[in-house]
């Protein structure tokens, strides 16, 4: 298949014109048949669940959850972590490329930048969820109030409000600018409701040089605002543990490692997202082997960081000579939670080498088998982190076992789904590909051909 962004790519294959550009990407926006209506069929079906068993939790209170002391963090913290983290590679896509001007991530960053907003969105339930009580959910926001509940600024979970609120406000506007030009483009073909709907979104665009050019400088700054947001945010989420005394939790390694986490996951997710969309939606010409390609490699890179991360880990474990930390992490490996353990090490560590081989980075079916098992691991790296540090801290006797119950995973399996829906209703009214960018990056048309 040819790149669109390759001098080498094969010259056997023809290069879409501008208007085969906007037909292909507006055809998305029709009628995508009958696999889009089963996949969003089964989300809906996997939301009610998760939304049942919420009810269930709410009715019955959080002990349906399987908490109990010392766990009192448990499945749904470690779902905030997760999600926190896959909305990091979003931003690395969509603004530190745009930076470098790596003409690879036109067709992609939209995907990768709808995946942020709607994994921040997806993460932002967990803290209200691991309340219990949604109703008291006004209590989490930092503000003076009449019951003296006064904001305590040395708190990391204080930090969080900020630093995940920053981030979801500053990638919803990278998303909003970004398909202003493409949605005038759209508006001028459709019809109906969505027409005034792409009316509204497109902000009065007619693609003027004074509207170019404030556009440009305008997506600039944003990117240049949004670039400190990889390093930062998931850093502060990674102080939540650091900051504690609690053995596995208090090191200096967790926000590097936090952040490579992050960005490995989400170009985990930003893969198992494009494989579907690919081929739903016919956007083979646009969305082809070299994309993957280079996925991998950020997938092999930021893998190799992790993995290079949990050898530091056990070795200061043990250099340290501090009996608590070694136990800690000798029950991480062999004790009861061995399995998840393991299952983290094999996915993350281990399994992401494979990509050493241009053969399995080029091949769609491999990079979407590897992507869900990072996925797995490094949902499971939370878990291990959170849970199993959590369950055998300084003294015996305080020391237990959690064990998930079916209201965790189902609550999980409903998050997956709102996530989900969220992505197929924004790929279904939403251009996924950048007309205006792959554009930009094709030959210039020759005379006569199409344009638009």
């Amino acid at each position: 298949m040819a790149t669109l962004t390759e001098p080498h790519a094969p010259t056997h294959v023809a290069r879409p014109t501008y208007g085969e550009i906007t037909r292909d990407v507006a055809a998305t926006l029709g009628h995508p048949g009958r696999s889009y209506y089963v996949l969003l069929g089964i989300v809906l079906f996997v939301l009610a669940c998760g939304i049942g068993a919420l009810l269930y939790q709410i009715k019955l209170g959080l002990g349906v959850a399987g908490y109990q002391p010392p766990v009192m963090w448990a499945v749904y913290i470690t779902d905030f972590v997760f999600w926190v983290g896959i909305a990091h590679c979003g931003t690395l896509i969509s603004a530190i490329l745009y930076l470098f001007r790596s003409a690879w991530r036109t067709a992609v960053y939209r995907t990768a930048e709808a995946m942020t907003v709607f994994a921040v969105m997806t993460a932002g339930l967990f803290p209200v969820v691991h309340l219990g009580r949604l109703w008291y959910a006004y209590w989490l926001f930092p503000y003076p109030n009449q019951r003296q509940l006064w904001p305590n600024f040395k708190s990391p979970l204080l930090w969080d409000v900020f630093a995940v609120s920053t981030y979801f406000t500053v990638s919803t506007l990278f998303l909003i600018v970004g398909l202003v030009p493409d949605v005038a483009s759209i508006r001028d073909r459709a019809a109906g409701w969505r027409q005034k709907l792409y009316r509204i979104t497109s902000l009065g665009w007619r693609g003027t040089d004074v509207q170019w050019r404030h556009y440009t400088r305008a997506y600039l700054y944003l990117a240049a605002l949004a670039t400190p947001l990889v390093l930062s945010v998931h850093s502060v989420v990674s102080w939540d543990f650091a900051m504690s005394i609690v053995p596995g939790w208090h090191t200096t390694i967790f926000a590097p490692y936090f952040v490579a986490g992050a960005i490995y996951s989400g170009c985990a997710m930003v893969v198992t997202l494009l494989v579907p969309l690919r081929s739903v939606f016919k956007l083979e010409r646009y969305i082809h082997e070299e994309h993957f390609d280079n996925l991998g490699k950020v997938i092999l890179l930021t893998g190799t960081i992790v993995g290079y991360a949990y050898f530091v880990e056990y070795f200061i474990a043990w250099y340290s000579g501090s009996s608590f930390e070694r136990e800690a992490f000798w029950f991480r490996a062999f004790g009861s939670y061995w399995w998840a353990t393991w299952t983290m090490i094999i996915c993350n560590a281990f399994l992401s080498q494979l990509l050493w081989f241009p053969k399995i980075r080029r091949s769609i079916p491999s990079m979407f088998v590897i992507s869900l098992f990072v996925n797995l691991g490094m949902w499971f790296e939370r878990f291990v982190i959170i849970v199993v540090s959590l369950s055998h801290e300084f003294e015996p006797f305080a020391m237990d076992h959690y064990t998930p119950r079916w209201v965790d995973w189902t609550i999980t399996a409903g998050s997956f789904a709102w996530f989900f829906m969220w992505f197929l209703l924004f790929a279904k009214n939403f251009p996924t590909v950048s007309l205006t960018e792959v554009k930009e990056i094709i030959p210039m048309p020759r005379k006569g051909a199409a344009r638009s």
